[in-house]
């Protein structure tokens, strides 16, 4: 199934960027976008507070020592305020609340609230990906790994394959970091932006992105497809799983919940209007399958070309 190019912002849609160009009101909005989840988070049985202090209070020093890249220089576009983290993706704050936030927001997904899910999500993904693969994966990347959810599900997926995580958020390596100790889990963690990896070429059968391409400019998304052809043996694969510009819940969206969820995801219009079919054949593959995985979300599939 392939699926045409989305059309650019509508007048709504334009009308909401200008409006979160005033300061206050951008402020405002991040606000109340994160006591939506808070208080979602608590209600599913998720104790955002607790859980995500608990994080903030240990020492992440040895973490730290051993993720963070000190010659890495971020890209401008990783220094935005994301998520309503004003330093972003780069701050103890975000990182101990990516697992509790993907609770909270992926609760909501099918119909009601319901603290499975995230499991659900990641599931969906699974179920259309493995399918498609010619042959079980022995070397699998993870790129924009985040706090290692999507690591760790792959992990359990393919429970044989060599694992490696990549991110630029080395506050969410270490908690990745973390969690795979915790997990007796061997999976490599590495301290890169997703275009410009340093990882060996032709080494990967399977390249995994998930919900990660939502949070880039178009130049950055081109780069990392062309980055993850070079990863790729002869024969492996691509796989993303994102948000769905054409499902119903975003293009029926009401403007007050556009306004909260664009306040959190300043590339948000960009990703919308990302054609990424085309540029996923660009970038060396073959056609890719484009798949509806949740009433929100989407699963791509593409086989490098030979």
């Amino acid at each position: 199934m392939t699926v045409a190019a989305p059309p650019p912002p509508g007048l709504a849609s334009r009308l909401i960027n200008g409006l979160l160009g005033i300061p206050p009101l951008a402020k405002f909005a991040k606000h109340q976008a994160r006591q939506m989840m808070i208080k979602r988070a608590e209600r599913i049985g998720v104790s955002w507070i607790e859980r995500s202090q608990a994080l903030r209070d240990r020492n992440w020093d040895v973490e730290m020592a051993k993720i963070k890249n000190p010659d890495l220089v971020y890209p401008d576009y990783y220094l935005r305020s994301f998520h309503a983290y004003e330093r972003g993706n780069l701050s103890w704050e975000a990182a101990s609340e990516v697992e509790v936030a993907a609770y909270a927001v992926h609760a909501t997904i099918w119909s009601g609230e319901d603290p499975h899910g995230d499991a659900k999500l990641r599931q969906s993904y699974h179920d259309l990906l493995k399918p498609q693969l010619s042959e079980t994966p022995r070397a699998i990347v993870d790129l924009g790994c985040s706090v290692g959810m999507s690591t760790f599900a792959l992990q359990e997926l393919f429970p044989q394959a060599e694992l490696t995580g990549v991110d630029l958020s080395p506050y969410f390596l270490a908690v990745a970091d973390y969690r795979s100790q915790e997990r007796g889990a061997k999976i490599r963690w590495v301290h890169a932006a997703a275009e410009s990896t340093g990882l060996p070429e032709n080494h990967f059968d399977l390249v995994s992105s998930c919900l990660m391409f939502h949070e880039l400019p178009q130049e950055p998304s081109r780069q990392i497809l062309h980055e993850a052809r070079r990863l790729l043996r002869p024969g492996g694969y691509l796989a993303i799983m994102d948000m769905n510009p054409q499902a119903d819940s975003y293009v029926k969206m009401p403007p007050y919940i556009l306004t909260l969820l664009k306040s959190t995801e300043p590339y948000l219009d960009r990703y919308f209007s990302f054609d990424m079919e085309r540029e996923i054949i660009d970038a060396g593959f073959e056609r890719p399958t484009i798949q509806k995985s949740t009433p929100r979300h989407r699963t791509i599939v593409a086989k490098v070309k030979k």
